[in-house]
Order: C-alpha cells, then structure tokens, then sequence
C-alpha cells in the first residue's frame, strides 16, 4: 500500500507538534479567560490601510493565529485586497471597519511616509480606531503604528516605541515618552519598534493572553529562532552612513 506523505503526516511525527498540542490543550483555558465575555478565544483585528509594511501586520498574525480559539481577521476601511508600500504585495481585508464594532485585540501595523501620514490624517480610521480601543483588552502597534494611535490621541502621556527613523517626529510631535525599545507596554497599549520587532511584540501579547508556556511552544511551532548573518538591525549601533543607506533602500522600494 503505497503512504501518502501530507503536511499533517509529516507534523504528526515531530516532538514539536506533539508538545505544541498539549501546551495548547492545557492553556486553554487560560486563553478563554482572557477573552470579552465570548467563551472563546480572543477576537484579534488587525487594521490594513494602502502603503503598510507587509510584515508589520503578517509578522504578527503567524504568532497570534496560533492562540488556542484565537480568530484573526485582517480589516480594512473597505473590504478587499490593500497593497503594501512596495505596490508589489496585497493582503485581503475580510471586514470593513463599518463591519467591525468590538475586538479584544486591536493592531496597527506601520508604513512608509505616504501610508503613516495618509492613515494619521484620515479621520474616519482614528474615530473608528478611538471606538474600538474603548473596549479592547489589548490595542497594540507595530513600527510607525505607533504615530497612527498617537494622532488618534491614544499615547497622550504614555510610554512608546516605534520605528527608529521615526523616534524624534513621535517625540517631538506629540506628548509621548519614547523608549528605544523592541516593545514598549503602557498600560493595555503595547508599541513594536520597526517591522520584525512586530514578531517579539506578539510573543509577549501571546504570553500576556495564553502564558509563557504556550507562547513558548508558539515561538518553538514557528521555529523563530533568528540568527541573522549580520549584526546590523540596532540603530543605536549603527553608523549614520548604514542609517542613510537603509533609509535610501526603504525610499527606493515604496510607491
């Protein structure tokens, strides 16, 4: 009889799997607790808008999907595809904000200049972004997120980070104490800094819903175990002339 090898087969026989699945039996109700009144797991929105960093919302949503009963939707000002700073990528929103009037778990990821200052301008997405996080467990940022949640008036006299580049204009525009760290807590609000840290941040949120063990066997499940070949990704070592250059890059890639 001839074995047919599928991607459930081949997890079937991984240590990880079978940890993976226990961890998560035995946190859910852990998970269940931390939810608004539903039973189940958290209800998490991440927010789309045209020209955001593609990793900033899918970075997080490959950690957070994986919370026991978790359900993660991608939503939008109107429902369909919203193409990324690059014009090269589009992820689908699912739900309009109009859909939308209750989450446990609000994110904002973060954009180019055209994107973070079109969304911090448009006065439709910080209402709704001011209504939602009324009621959220959780109202969280990635890279210049954090700037959109502070043009809706959400880090008045908090504690914040956001993408490095983007540190003075946070600081100097609005009544925000920035951190130059890879995520900042301030209450319910947690800020990523830029893009990758979105992954760290939503660990963190991970462990503050479900526990440090299951967020463990999350990280151990996506094998996040980064080891880059340079160690290049802090500003605060970097040299002004790799600063400028990887600004040059971003500013060549967007549309």
């Amino acid at each position: 009889m001839r074995h047919v090898t599928t991607r459930r087969n081949v997890l079937r026989g991984t240590v990880a799997t079978v940890a993976l699945t226990a961890t998560a039996v035995a946190s859910t109700g852990g998970a269940h607790a931390a939810t608004s009144g539903g039973g189940t797991g958290p209800s998490i929105g991440i927010l789309l808008y045209d020209g955001y960093s593609l990793l900033d919302p899918t970075g997080p949503a490959e950690v957070l999907s994986r919370l026991p009963d978790a359900t993660v939707t991608m939503i939008a000002e109107k429902r369909g595809a919203v193409r990324t700073d690059t014009g090269d990528v589009a992820v689908v929103a699912e739900r309009s904000i109009a859909d939308v009037d209750r989450l446990d778990v609000l994110l904002v990821p973060g954009a180019g200049d055209r994107g973070t200052v079109a969304a911090m301008n448009n006065q439709a997405l910080l209402r709704w972004i001011r209504r939602i996080h009324r009621h959220t467990r959780w109202t969280t940022s990635v890279c210049t997120g954090s700037i959109v949640l502070a043009a809706a008036g959400l880090l008045d006299g908090k504690r914040a980070t956001t993408y490095w580049a983007s540190a003075e204009y946070l600081r100097s525009t609005f009544d925000v104490t920035y951190l130059p760290q890879r995520y900042v807590r301030s209450g319910n609000i947690i800020t990523a800094a830029g893009v990758s840290a979105g992954v760290d941040m939503a660990l963190y949120l991970a462990s503050l819903i479900a526990g440090d063990e299951t967020a463990e066997a999350i990280q151990l499940a996506i094998e996040y175990d980064p080891r880059p070949p340079f160690d290049s990704g802090n500003a605060a070592e970097a040299s002004p002339a790799l600063k400028e250059k990887a600004l040059r890059l971003l500013a060549a890639s967007q549309v």
